[in-house]
This record gives structure tokens, sequence and C-alpha cells, in this order.
């Protein structure tokens, strides 16, 4: 591994200490010529996205960007589209560190492509509770997979000079309250579980920036907790990149800074610049403590090359990826078969009725700020009637009767005017959804010289009837639909105490118009803007909503059945909606929203040979998978999930996945509570979290951690270890090429209540053809054998007999071996 300036490990190949400490010479000149005032003006952002440049020292403005599964760059529009990969719990279904390298390689890409320099991701927070709203865009609820996986993907953004942010420094487990709850974690609970992601990432793959979270960690904000900073993350780990806050998170100036934070995001109005200035100047804070933050800044400037003098960090990075085919190559390997009677794969020529509103209208990624706009979405509608020779489809139920921004048949494009009335810019718009914040507006437009908007252009619909039209967002608004007025009001803020919640929350409907299939009509929503509503930074957040002509749902589901009945094979595609899985809330319940379980039971009676797609970003309850022929959980499948799916329905490629995560019902979870108390969340579970606490509760869960079945069959025929390194020797016994994935647990040999019964201690993917043995080769770290002892303050080795089981799934032990750590 290649050094950095103190000769730690700068996280990619090529670079060596020399290279790192004239770097770091470069940065410490640079350093020496700025004043306090330019200095604290540096760690506060100039915008939403930026750091300002400082041409006196050669320095560029640092770009950073929102990820994980793709990179939007500075502006939230689909004028410059991006690569939509799928959803972090699938790349962590994949259990393949190398893929999510890959995957990390691409990004860079494209994050040069955009002139980015840091992508804001990726996001190893753990799944402590299935309620978890935003746990789509985390990876799994095992902090080793985690690590592997997150490290994989730091390697790759940073192998093509771009920068990352490990998020969100810590505890960030859950969108209840994000901003003000004081989660009370036990420091081994904290040490085991939800540092270990960042320690691992940190050894491995030496992250050049990491992002406190917005929450707080036994009574101390994140953006200044010295001590899970500056003496656990850069002191006893070596840290040595530039830690940013969450977007709004920082709160007091001198508490930021002593508490190891580097840049206030966004600006320019931050805890930090002139108010980081004044504090030094008054002697409440250190020059001193400024010139290390500074000084964490600079090294990212010259590691991803924009700082005069300095030689980057990558000197050439990867070749060209192609990102259509890396992103269908995830989807395929990250779908799970957790349920299959041998109904697939399926024939090419197979009559197939493909069920479900999901399948029609894919829905390829999580809400929030992991949104991008891809360029071209497969659905599965799409993927199987481009694979197969006999399709048809059937709506079946909508996951939801509520209005959504409007998408398809819609044309659209935001016209801005200043208060004259005179047009000062156009932007395009993917969908209904206006939301520009900061700088994010159309060139020409600023928000001084911004009156007011216009949503306008074109929609087509694809049925006839009487369709719903509304808008979500505060303020004047005035809807025009095919020449009539539809609404012409305001929309006050009423009792809600957050704006925010008004433009992401319920959308409103404003009226109805009836419109013929095919037959285009004139859509306006007008909104001048309200400039008294007191924003945190300037925004302009609204959105028309559309709802399609709801038809009765017994007759949809009857029409679904009569679908199935002609057909060989009923594919039912059942999803959950942006309103159940997003950034900014947590779910209630983890049921399929509508009529979809409805659905599906009566699919499945009329025939037997019923597969169900499940189109989620992480557990839904599933109360019918006893009664159909086959589950296949393809998350959020990104831009080519559609041929993915066919690629692996019809057996082109298998299903590679396991779960990365326990998939269980909600009344049987032993670990739901999100809510605070009195502004606290206790984490009384301590470290049994996952497939630790179902354990520990006897319950048994809908699908274990780790399953997942293939297409071929697997006999474990050994499993040695010498020293810390096992080796599992696996034979395909099946008909077909496959890969496996061997996990390894490890348990005590006798009962112990404060550990838990077994846990991931390594696993490794292999491939072989039909009738080959191959080996798996794993490395035990010496972590899994030990414990953080509390009252000592360390690591604590734990002696004694273990046994190492190696199998397909937590539950599926195939061949075990006892050994004396």
């Amino acid at each position: 591994m290649a050094t950095q300036a103190d000769g730690s490990a700068d996280g990619f190949s090529g670079d060596d200490g020399a290279r790192a400490r004239a770097r770091e010479a470069v940065v410490e000149a640079a350093l020496g010529k700025l004043d306090l005032d330019t200095k604290a003006r540096l760690l506060a952002g100039q915008d939403m996205w930026s750091l300002p440049e400082l041409p006196e020292i050669g320095l560029r403005s640092l770009v950073m960007s929102d990820g994980p599964i793709g990179v939007r760059g500075v502006r939230w529009t689909a004028d410059d589209p991006s690569i939509a990969l799928p959803s972090p719990t699938a790349l962590a279904a994949t259990w393949d560190p190398s893929l999510a390298r890959r995957a990390g390689a691409l990004l860079a890409q494209e994050a040069r492509r955009k002139g980015v320099h840091v992508l804001l991701a990726p996001t190893v927070n753990l799944h402590r509770s299935p309620l978890g709203g935003r746990h789509f865009e985390a990876y799994s609820e095992d902090p080793l997979l985690t690590g592997a996986i997150g490290t994989g993907y730091v390697q790759g953004v940073q192998s093509g000079g771009v920068g990352t942010t490990v998020k969100h420094f810590v505890a960030n487990d859950a969108e209840t309250d994000r901003f003000t709850v004081d989660n009370l974690v036990s420091a081994r609970a904290l040490r085991e579980l939800y540092l270990a992601p960042f320690e691992t990432i940190v050894a491995g793959a030496h992250p050049w920036g990491i992002m406190t979270a917005y929450n707080t960690v036994n009574g101390t904000t994140m953006t200044e907790h010295r001590h899970l900073v500056n003496e656990v993350l850069r002191g006893e780990w070596g840290f040595d990149g530039f830690n940013v806050s969450d977007w709004l998170a920082a709160r007091s100036t001198t508490g930021a800074l002593k508490g190891g934070l580097d840049v206030a995001m966004p600006g320019p109005q931050t805890v930090y610049g002139p108010a980081l200035a004044a504090a030094v100047r008054a002697g409440e804070a250190e020059e001193s403590e400024v010139d290390d933050a500074v000084r964490n800044v600079l090294r990212l400037a010259a590691r991803v090359g924009i700082l005069e003098g300095a030689e980057p960090a990558v000197g050439e990075v990867p070749g060209e990826i192609d990102g259509v085919a890396l992103a269908r190559e995830i989807a395929r390997r990250a779908f799970v078969l957790v349920r299959n009677s041998g109904v697939l794969p399926l024939r090419r020529d197979a009559r197939i009725a493909l069920i479900g509103a999901a399948a029609r209208d894919a829905r390829v990624l999580g809400g929030g700020s992991a949104t991008v706009f891809p360029d071209h979405i497969v659905s599965p509608l799409d993927g199987l009637r481009a694979a197969t020779d006999s399709l048809t489809y059937a709506l079946g139920a909508d996951p939801s009767d509520e209005l959504a921004p409007a998408g398809v048949g819609f044309e659209l494009r935001a016209v801005c005017r200043d208060a004259d009335g005179t047009v000062i810019g156009e932007g395009s718009l993917p969908s209904g959804q206006l939301q520009w914040m900061g700088a994010d507006l159309p060139a020409g437009v600023t928000h001084e010289t911004l009156h007011s908007i216009e949503i306008k252009g074109t929609f087509t619909p694809r049925v006839s009837g009487d369709h719903a039209f509304g808008t979500r967002g505060l303020g004047a608004f005035t809807l025009t639909v095919d020449g009539t007025g539809l609404y012409d009001g305001v929309q006050s803020m009423g009792t809600e105490s957050d704006p925010f919640e008004a433009f992401f929350g319920a959308p409103l409907e404003r009226g109805k118009a009836t419109l013929t299939a095919g037959e285009p009509v004139e859509i306006s929503l007008f909104h001048p803007l309200d400039k008294s509503l007191a924003m945190p930074l300037p925004a302009v957040i609204f959105s028309l909503m559309h709802l399609e002509p709801r038809r009765d749902a017994d007759s949809l589901i009857a029409e679904a059945v009569e679908a199935a009945r002609d057909a060989e094979v009923a594919v039912v595609v059942v999803a959950t909606t942006e309103r159940v899985e997003s950034e900014g809330f947590d779910r209630t319940d983890l049921r399929l929203p509508g009529r979809q379980d409805d659905l599906v039971r009566a699919v499945a009676a009329a025939n037997p040979n019923t597969v169900v797609v499940v189109n989620s970003g992480s557990p839904v309850e599933l109360p019918w998978r006893e009664e159909v022929a086959a589950v296949l959980l393809s998350w959020f499948p990104g831009q080519e999930g559609g041929d993915a799916l066919a690629d692996v329905l019809l057996g082109a490629e298998e299903p590679g996945g396991r779960l990365p995560t326990t998939w269980g019902a909600f009344d049987a979870a032993p670990v739901t509570r999100v809510t605070p108390t009195d502004g606290q969340l206790t984490y009384t579970e301590d470290v049994f979290i996952g497939y630790r606490a179902w354990d520990k509760s006897g319950a048994t869960p809908s699908y274990p951690f780790g399953h997942g079945l293939g297409y071929t069959d697997w006999t474990y025929e050994s499993l040695d270890v010498t020293g810390t390194t096992a080796t599992v020797r696996v034979r395909n016994t099946g008909a077909r090429p496959g890969r496996e994935t061997v996990q390894l647990y490890l348990s005590p040999s006798g009962p112990d209540e404060a550990r838990p019964a077994r846990w991931l201690a390594g696993f490794a993917n292999v491939t072989a053809a039909p009738g080959e043995s191959v080996e798996a080769v794993v490395e035990l770290p010496r972590r899994t054998f030990e414990i953080w002892d509390e009252d000592a303050g360390a690591w604590a080795h734990q002696p004694g007999r273990y046994e190492l089981t190696a199998g397909r799934s937590l539950t599926d032990g195939r061949v075990s071996e006892t050994i004396v750590a």
C-alpha cells in the first residue's frame, strides 16, 4: 500500500511516500501565505456545493456532489443526466467488494465528467431497525459486510482521483428527528457495531473525507464531538482527511472547531467564515486550530489536483468504463432469489403474464438526496418485452392512490421571470418536482432577480378519464389544464413548524380534468415566490402533482387474475413508493402499500406458477411467500433494472445476491424503536441488532441474513483452518456454471449472555463449472475474537474455543470446525 505524507497509506496503488511528502510541502507553503480571514473563509462553503477559490495560492474551487448511486453534479437537473446504479442495499447484496470497487471507479469517471472533486458518499450507517426510512442508501445490518463493501467503494472512487466522504459519522441510523435526536449508545455498541465500518474503511481504503452527522451521540452533537472525531477517528485510527458537516448540521463556531470539524456546509451563511475569524480575535479559539482545519482542506485539494504545484494523488485514471453494462451487471448480481419451487429460470417462449404498476413504471432509486436523473430507465415491462416471445401485461393494483410528481406523459420546463414579468431563464424538468437549492438555478437566473416560476408544457395521457392535478409546497399557485383554471389560491404554513414538511410532505389535490388518451393538452402551474419564508438557505421548492384516473381495485385485480389464468407463468412486480422509503422520515410498518398483497394472493390462487418480484430498497413483509412459486428481491435496481430482470428470469444469468440484512415480519422484529422520547433515543438493545437480535429473541425471520438461492447446487466438502486462514472447499454439483458466496460464522463454544450467539467472521465469492471443485480462502480478522472492554477502554481478546461454520447463510451451515483462539 502506498503512503501519505506522514508515511500512512493513501488509499490507492501507484502513490509513494516521496510524492505524498512533496504534496505536504506544497500544502504547508500554501497555508503560510494565508491570513486569518482568508483561512476562515476557506472553511465555509461559498454556496451549496463548493468552497471558494484562492488564486493567490493557486487553489481552484473544490466542488462536492451528492451520491451514492450516481453523481448528480452541482445542479439538480435532467439537462446533465447521470448513470443510476442500483441502491447500496443491492450493492451489498452482491457480497463482492471488488464489484463495489468497479462501481466506485465508474462514479469517479462520472464525477470527473461533471467537474466534481468530492463525492458525498458512501453511507455506512447500519440497519439498526427495519423501520429506518433511508436504509436503501446504506449497506447492511452487519458491520463487517458494511466495512468490506464500503472499502471497495471508496477504493474505486479514489482510484479515479475523486475524493469520498464516508458518512454519516456516527449512529445516524434513523430519520425521525435526525437534526436533534440524542442517541444514547454504549461505548461497546459504538465500537463493535456503529464505528466498526468507519474504522475498517479508514484502515483499508484511507478515505480523503468523512461527513459528520446531524444527530447527537451521548449528549454531544456530532459536529462538535471532540472525542469521537479528534481522539478516535484522527487519533487512534490515523485519519488525515477532511471532515465536512452534513448540510446545515454545524451549530457552534468554537464548538465545531474544537470538535474537529473542518468545513461547515453549505455557505455562505455558516458558523465559520467571518464568525470564525472573529472568534479567534476574541480569544475564543486558537488560530492553530484553524490552521489544522485549513491544512486538511488543502491536503484534499492537493490530492484531487486543484492546488497548484502539488502532484495529484492519482496520475493516471482507470480506462473508460461502460456505465450501462456495469449498472446491468450489478443489478443482476444483486437480485436475491429467496424462494424457488423450480419455476425459475423461465423458458424464453413461455407464455408470461406480467402484472403490477411497478412493472410498467419502474422505481429504480430511493427518494431524497440520493436522487439522480438517468437519460433512460429500462422497466421490467421494457426488459421482458425485448427478451421474450409471448408477454401480456395487466396493471393489477397500484401501490398508491396519492398524487405523485408529474412524470410519464409530461414534457415540462420551468420558465423564470423577474418582477416585471420578463423571462430571465428556463430549465427543463424531468418531472413536476422542482428543487433548486443554493446556486442550483438556470443560466442567467439569480435568487435576487427571480420573482416567479411557471412550470409549463404538455401532457399526453396514456388513459382516458378524470385526471387529478395538485400541488405541493407553500405560497400562491395558479393551475391551468387544457385552458381551464383548476386552482388559484395560496397554501400557507398552517400548523407545520418546519417548511420542509410542506415542501416534501403530502400533496394537495386542486382539481380534475377529463382527458382523452393520446391527445396532448397544455398545462401550466404559475408560482410567485414568497421571499418572506424563513429558509436556512436560498431555495425554490414546489411540485406539480398528478394522479391518473383510478379504476376500482377489485376489477383491476380480477383482470390480472384472468391474465394469469391464460399464462403459463405469472410474474407480479410489487413495490414501495417514495412516500414509504425516502430520506427525511422513517417507516411506520413494513407492509406493501395499497392492495398489492391482495393482488399477489389472487394471482397465486389462479396460477400456481406465480413469481413475485419485490421492488423495494429494504425489507417488507411478504405474508403470501409460501403461496407463490418463487420470490425474487430486486431492491431498487437502477436504470438497467428491467434488462437485468429479464437476464435473471430467463436464465441468461443467475441471481447472484445474498441478503445483507434480515427480512422478517414487523411484529416479530426485535429492534423497532426509532422515535425519541424527550429528545433521546436509547439503544437499549446494545450490541444486539439484526441477526444478532433475532438469535437472542428466538424468533424466526422470514429469510435469514446471508440467504439466497442460485440456479445450480453446491456441496461443501471441507473446512480447514491454519492459524487465521480458513480454507473452504466447495463443489458445483449442479448442471450449469454458478457463483457461490461462502460465508463463515463464529460462535463461542459455551453460552455467553454478553455476546451474540454467532457473528459473521468472513466471506468469499467463488465461481465453478458443473462438477468443478474450488477453494474459498478467507482470512479471519483478529477483531472477530475481541470485544470492547468498557472499563479498560480498549479491545480485549477473548480466548477460548470457538465453533467456525461455513455455509450458505447464517442458518444454513454446511461444515464446521472447532478452533482455539
